[in-house]
Formats: C-alpha cells, sequence, structure tokens
C-alpha cells in the first residue's frame, strides 16, 4: 500500500486546535518579556505587541490557505518547499527547527527565573541560587521535557488545555485588577520610532505558536472552519493581552524598575494583587513556560520528519522508537540542542530575537508561496479555505513586506562603523547586530546545507515556473449509497464480520449498497501521523494484508468494498468521523465478549463508537466456527425500541444464508406479570412476537415462534440461547452511556454464552447535551 493510499484522522476540533496555538503564544512571552520590552522602548512597547500581533495575523491568513490546501505534517515548511523548492525548503526547514530549539531554551530560562527568584521568596530552598540557579533548573526541565516526549506520554495533551485555561483566569484577573488600580503612564516613547520597529522583533517570539497550528494541519477537524478560525483567534487573543499587559506593566512600575525585574508580571501584581496575586502570576509563569517548551519540542521533531521524507534531512534522524512509536532521535536532537543553548549562557533577549528572526524568514517565504500556489494551481492544491478576493494579493504582499522591513530593523543599528577585512576598512552607515549575524548564519547554513547535501537527493521541484501560465483543475462529485462500515483488525474474525455485513448491505441492494472497511493504527500524539505511516512498516504491511484480504472477500461475497487505511490517535473517534463522512446507514463491529473492569463497559472503542453512532450499530461476539450469522437464528423479541433492529438483523443473515439458515423469534414471559385478566403468558408473547413482526416486516420470510414461561427470565433466556447457533438482541435502553451501552440484559447474553451473538441498536437519537451542542457547535 502505497503512502499516498494512507489517510490520517483529524482528531482536533476547534477548541483544541486553538489551546495549541494559544498554549504556545500564551507562554514566556507574557511573563517574561515585558521587561525586555520596556528597556527598548518604553510604554511605547505596547505598539510593538500590537504590530507584532498584526504581522501574525496577515501570516495565519496566509498560512491557513496553504494549510487547508496541503494539510501536511511540517507546516509552513511543506508548504515552501513544494512551492519553492528545495533551495528554499532548506533554508525554511533549518530555520523553523533552529527557531524552536531558541524558543525552547528561551522557555526554559524563563522557567529558571520564576521557579527560583520568583518562588524562592515563598519557598526558602529555592531563594538564594542566582543566575547559576536558574541555568540548571533551565536544563533539568528541558531535560525532563526531552524525555516526557521520548517515552510518548500521553496525558501532556489533556495537561495543555488545563494550563491554558488556568492562565487565562490569572492574565485576565491581573488585567482587571491592574485596570482598576488606575496605572499611570509616564513617558511614552522615550527612545524613538526605531526603538517600537526594534522591539517588534524581540518580541515576535511570543507569535509564532498559531504556526503549530499548521504542523497539525492534517490532524484538524473540518479545516476549511476550524483552521483559519483557530489561527486567528491564537492571534487575535494573546495580541490584546499583551498590549493590556504592557499598559498595567509601564503604568504600575516604573522603567527602569520594570527593566531590571526578572519576574516582571509577578513585581507588578504585587502593587495591586498583594503577595497572594503575586504567588499565583509566578506559578501560571512555571506552567507557561514548560507548556510552551513542550509544545516547541514536539513541532520541532515534525519539522524534522517532514524535511526527512523530502531527503532535505537525513532520515536517520526521523527513526520511531520500537516500544514507545516516538520519533526519539529527532526529539533527542532538538533536545540536546535546546540544552546547549541553555549551559553556554546565551541571554534570554538573544534567544528571543534569534527565534524571531528565523520565523519572519520563514513567514517571508509563506507570503510568497501563496501567490506561486495561486498562480500554478497545481493538482493536489485545492485550499477549502482562501483569502478573499479583496484581500489578495494585498495581504500576502503586506505580509511579506513587513516580515522583511522587520527583519532589516533586527539586523543593523542605524549607526554608522567601520568594517575592516584584513588591510581594507569599509566605512558602513550601519552597524550589525549580534541577532542579525547569527540569524544569517542560519540562514546561509541552510543554503550550504542544500548545496551540499539536498540538491542530489531532494524529491520535490519549484513551481515558481508554472505559475506563469496556470491552469484550472477539476472536481468530481458521488453519487450516494446505502453504506455499511466494518472496522476491522483481526484477520481471524475478518472474513465474518465482513459476511455479516454484507448480509445488511445485501437486504439493500436497490439502493447500491456498499461495504466500506476501516482499519486504524493508533500513535502517540508525541509522533506525527505521517511519521509513524512511514516508519512503522511492519504495522502498515499488516494494515494492508487485512484490507487486500477483505477485497478478496468482498468478490467471493458479490458485495460492493471499499478498503480506508487510517493513522490516528484514537480509534473510536476515528471510525465516528468515518461513519459521519461516509454518511453510513449501519456500524458493525466485532467484541470479543469480555466486558471492560475499569472505566470503560465492553471496551474504550466500542463504548464511544456505540455510544455515540448517529447510525444503526450492531455489535458481534463470534462463536464457534460455522455458527456465525448461520444454522439455526434465534431473535429474542421484546417491546424494547430496538428489537426490530435485531429481528431485521436475523432476517438478513437467514435471507443471505441461502436456505440453510432457520428464523426463530423467541420471547420468555413470566407468569406472574401483569395481564389483563383474559391472556395467558403465552398469549401475551405471541402477539409480542406478531407485533414486532408486523414492525419489522419480515412477514416475506419463513420463521418460527416460540414463548417460554418461566420466573427468571433472565435465566430462561440463557438457557434458550444455547441451544441456537447465533442470536440477536436488541439493546434494552437509548441515550448516551452510564451503567451500560447495550443494557445489562443483551450484554449478560453476549458475555455469557458460547454463541455467534449480534447485538443492535437503531440510530441514536438521545438528547444533545450542553456539552455536546457546544463542541458540534465549533467543530461544524
Amino acid at each position: 500500500m502505497s503512502e499516498s493510499d494512507q489517510e490520517l484522522a483529524r482528531d482536533l476540533g476547534f477548541l483544541e486546535a486553538y489551546t495549541i496555538g494559544l498554549g504556545t503564544m500564551i507562554g514566556a512571552g507574557i511573563f517574561v518579556l515585558p521587561s525586555i520590552a520596556a528597556e527598548q522602548a518604553g510604554p511605547a512597547s505596547m505598539i510593538s505587541f500590537f504590530f507584532g500581533g498584526l504581522i501574525s495575523l496577515l501570516a495565519a491568513l496566509s498560512l491557513s490557505e496553504l494549510a487547508t490546501g496541503m494539510p501536511k505534517a511540517g507546516g509552513s515548511y511543506y508548504y515552501v518547499n513544494r512551492a519553492l523548492g528545495p533551495f528554499f525548503g532548506s533554508i525554511v526547514g533549518w530555520g523553523m527547527w533552529a527557531g524552536l530549539t531558541f524558543a525552547s531554551a528561551f522557555y526554559m530560562i524563563g522557567f529558571g527565573q520564576y521557579l527560583l527568584p520568583g518562588l524562592g521568596q515563598y519557598v526558602g530552598f529555592l531563594a538564594g541560587w542566582g543566575q547559576t540557579g536558574i541555568t540548571v533548573a533551565a536544563l533539568v526541565m528541558a531535560a525532563l521535557l526531552t524525555a516526557i516526549n521520548y517515552y510518548g506520554v500521553k496525558e501532556t495533551g489533556s495537561l495543555q488545555n488545563v494550563i491554558v485555561i488556568t492562565l487565562l483566569g490569572l492574565i485576565i484577573a491581573f488585567l482587571a485588577l491592574g485596570f482598576m488600580s488606575d496605572p499611570t503612564i509616564g513617558e511614552f516613547n522615550p527612545n524613538g520610532l526605531p526603538a517600537i520597529a526594534a522591539t517588534i522583533g524581540t518580541v515576535y517570539v511570543t507569535f509564532i505558536g498559531f504556526e503549530v497550528i499548521a504542523t497539525s494541519a492534517e490532524e484538524i477537524k473540518n479545516p476549511s472552519r476550524n483552521l483559519p478560525l483557530a489561527m486567528i483567534a491564537s492571534v487575535v487573543t494573546p495580541t490584546l493581552l499583551y498590549v493590556g499587559v504592557m499598559f498595567v506593566s509601564t503604568g504600575t512600575l516604573s522603567i527602569e524598575v520594570l527593566a531590571d525585574s526578572q519576574i516582571p508580571v509577578a513585581d507588578v501584581a504585587t502593587e495591586f494583587m498583594g503577595s497572594i496575586g503575586a504567588l499565583g502570576m509566578i506559578v501560571g509563569a512555571v506552567l507557561a513556560t514548560v507548556s510552551s517548551a513542550n509544545a516547541s519540542i514536539l513541532s520541532a521533531a515534525r519539522v524534522n520528519f517532514a524535511m526527512g521524507r523530502d531527503r532535505i534531512l537525513v532520515n536517520w534522524l526521523n527513526e520511531v522508537h520500537g516500544r514507545f512509536r516516538t520519533p526519539y532521535r529527532a526529539i533527542t536532537t532538538t533536545g540536546i540542542i535546546t540544552l546547549v543553548l541553555i549551559a553556554i549562557g546565551v541571554g534570554i533577549g538573544t534567544l528571543a530575537e534569534v527565534a524571531s528572526f528565523l520565523y519572519l524568514v520563514t513567514y517571508a517565504l509563506v507570503h510568497v508561496t501563496v501567490v506561486v500556489l495561486r498562480r500554478a494551481n497545481p493538482e493536489n492544491y485545492e485550499p477549502t479555505f482562501q483569502i478573499p478576493s479583496k484581500l489578495y494579493p494585498l495581504v500576502p504582499a503586506v505580509g511579506m513586506l513587513a516580515c522583511l522591513a522587520v527583519l532589516a530593523q533586527m539586523s543593523v543599528e542605524f549607526v554608522p562603523t567601520v568594517f575592516t577585512l584584513g588591510p581594507l576598512a569599509f566605512d558602513l552607515p550601519v552597524t550589525p547586530t549580534p541577532v542579525g549575524a547569527i540569524g544569517t548564519i542560519l540562514v546561509f547554513f541552510g543554503i550550504g546545507w542544500y548545496f551540499v547535501y539536498a540538491r542530489d537527493r531532494a524529491l520535490s521541484e519549484s513551481l515558481v515556473g508554472e505559475a506563469i501560465a496556470p491552469e484550472p483543475t477539476a472536481k468530481a462529485g458521488e453519487e450516494s449509497r446505502y453504506r455499511v462500515v466494518v472496522p476491522v483488525a483481526n484477520p481471524e474474525t475478518e472474513q465474518d464480520l465482513l459476511r455479516m455485513a454484507a448480509a445488511s448491505a445485501h437486504a439493500h441492494e436497490d439502493e447500491q449498497a456498499e461495504v466500506v472497511a476501516v482499519n486504524v493504527i493508533e500513535v502517540p500524539r508525541q509522533t506525527s501521523l505521517s511519521q509513524d505511516l512511514r516508519f512503522e512498516e511492519e504495522r502498515v504491511e499488516g494494515q494492508q494484508e487485512l484490507l487486500d484480504a477483505a477485497r478478496d472477500i468482498a468478490a467471493d461475497l458479490e458485495i460492493g468494498l471499499r478498503t480506508r487505511a487510517i493513522v490516528g490517535r484514537d480509534a473510536g473517534s476515528v471510525i465516528l468521523d468515518v461513519i459521519d463522512a461516509e454518511a453510513a446507514d449501519h456500524v458493525l463491529l466485532g467484541w470479543k465478549g469480555t466486558r471492560s473492569r475499569r472505566d470503560h463497559v465492553l471496551g474504550s472503542t466500542i463504548d464511544n463508537v456505540i455510544g455515540r453512532a448517529p447510525c444503526e450499530a450492531t455489535l458481534v461476539k463470534l462463536g464457534p466456527e460455522g455458527g456465525r450469522g448461520e444454522g439455526d437464528i434465534m431473535v429474542l423479541v421484546g417491546k424494547g425500541p430496538h428489537a426490530p433492529v435485531a429481528a431485521r438483523r436475523g432476517a438478513e443473515f437467514v435471507s443471505a444464508a441461502g436456505g440453510e439458515a432457520t428464523l426463530t423469534l423467541l420471547n420468555v414471559q413470566s407468569p406472574s406479570a401483569e395481564s389483563d385478566g383474559e391472556s395467558s403468558p403465552t398469549e401475551r408473547g405471541e402477539t409480542i412476537i406478531e407485533d414486532l413482526v408486523e414492525r419489522t416486516g419480515i412477514r416475506y420470510m419463513a420463521y418460527d415462534t416460540e414463548v417460554r414461561v418461566a420466573e427468571d427470565t433472565e435465566t430462561a433466556i440463557l438457557e434458550a440461547a444455547r441451544e441456537y447457533d447465533t442470536i440477536c438482541v436488541g439493546a434494552t435502553r437509548s441515550g448516551a452511556i452510564s451503567q451500560a451501552v447495550f443494557g445489562s440484559l443483551p450484554e449478560t447474553v453476549g458475555a455469557e454464552v458460547d454463541r455467534t451473538v449480534v447485538m443492535a441498536r437503531g440510530p441514536e437519537e438521545s438528547a444533545m447535551s450542553i456539552r455536546e451542542a457546544l463542541r458540534q457547535k465549533l467543530e461544524v
């Protein structure tokens, strides 16, 4: 199976994508940069934050179009490499990786400052460590985060959401109380416009978080809406917060005091929130810096993977760990570089500015990429979101010029200098800055890497030439069919499950029925979905063999079949997405017959699918060979709303067996049950069976009826079930999952009867909860 045959699951809704970006952008920047920005531009630094956000907003619009047109791991690197070729791809790829490592080191030093000088005010043994202690704390936490991503701890994703919500609450409280304290701004712009412009470059590191959303584009649900919305929201939100924090900070403390503070936001909070408020901001800063660094390390590994996929980088870096399923070499390398940057004592301001420099280079090329792809219009570029026609090409043009202007301001100081080269001396009207020098060296490293390594190996070619003569592409439609979705995972049960699904499909042949066989490979969040697909050859080959076998089985069953091979985070969510995308009428799943003892009833995947699938759902526990939807088939008849669905399943199996199966409709009555005083238990049972036959519409076929009378109806049902080869039973409950999925009786039959047991329910029509309604609204 080729890589192009694989699908990647879309697991992230708007909220998840938004918090991914916001979690990086609301990190160390808002807690550490106020002191650095205030020293450079005074209160006018709030203008620097505003324009930094505006430049990011333009980049977010361009990135949104690119990411919905080519949702692949690697984000900006992938788009630039695809449109402008591997020369620029090498520059951007190395730049993004280096930028993320510099940013990670920046976050970690911010962590050390708030942990020791900050918490040291409240916890005695943390005080008095000085700069050495800050460096050691940063190194320890950076190593710990590298280990967490190496081992693939899944809980980091959920923790990220909690941290983001906590930080928003803390910052909103800070701003509310800060504004109420009546801050007073002194001289607004003491250092002039050049200082404001230069400060944009310093603070821009706080705005690179939305790039993390782009690197996860292939995993976002409904990307045409959720991706641009999440990007724009994750830029606008911190921009407003940053401007507000700078206003409160510069209006509360003098510029001199603020510039000398290692924990500026906490020191400001002390003035109007007291020591408790300051402690809250310190704890928030510690959480924020950890969250930001974790997201950056994860994203850096994904950029590595994308470069390796395009043969710009050696694939050795991208090997996936056999046990932890993570790109451990890429993660380890990123962690080591981050540790080196911390250990050699690169200043926190320099770390921030170099990261900003490299991402401004990236976004300048991203804007060019939008124009090239619009004009070249390659076959596989079909963006579901486009920059509005009234704003194109204004957005990419202004965005690129803005990035270049900030880069120029960061690279030089407008002070004359003399540059000497051996005996030669040159009078220069400007003075190069250290940040400009470091950034330029890293850019030239990317260029050198291209010529030394990537030029003869890279797979992609530039589309700039094709942009001169664009050609439109056509899109094809798809007709509606009756569809049965069947998740398959076990070669030993695959044939029987497909045969039973085919029985249901054959009953709707006039509706051009087909079966959709789905197999899901689950991977940890630390690993890019594409990365696991490419490097987990054993699992991918197993998936291929399973689905190839499904096609052979379908040919024998004379049923139309499509296969979908998907790599995702959670099998249950993936299957639900397939059901929704296919507009499936029926989903059929296999079950081992054992109940979960912990958080789930029948299993995490089964509970999720059966509890939420909007179509008919059937769960099958396969019994002995020769009696799987064949032989003597019994349908347990009751008054429940899903009994007709179980009866239809039984009738479908009998019809598909071609005269080699029998159908019995069984009802069990208690002699003490309430009655009208005239009907016997047997007559009551026969009435219930007749009513079911009418509701189901199966009078066309032969069937037997049986009514048993017993004091203990459950025991009677279990005894009767053991006399048949296949038992079909309808769910006895509806609504969301609580203590059971189908109800205690069907699940007891499935767990205790050593026969094939088929549990069925109709479409899930339970009332939508407020939480589900909000989630659906945000994911539409």
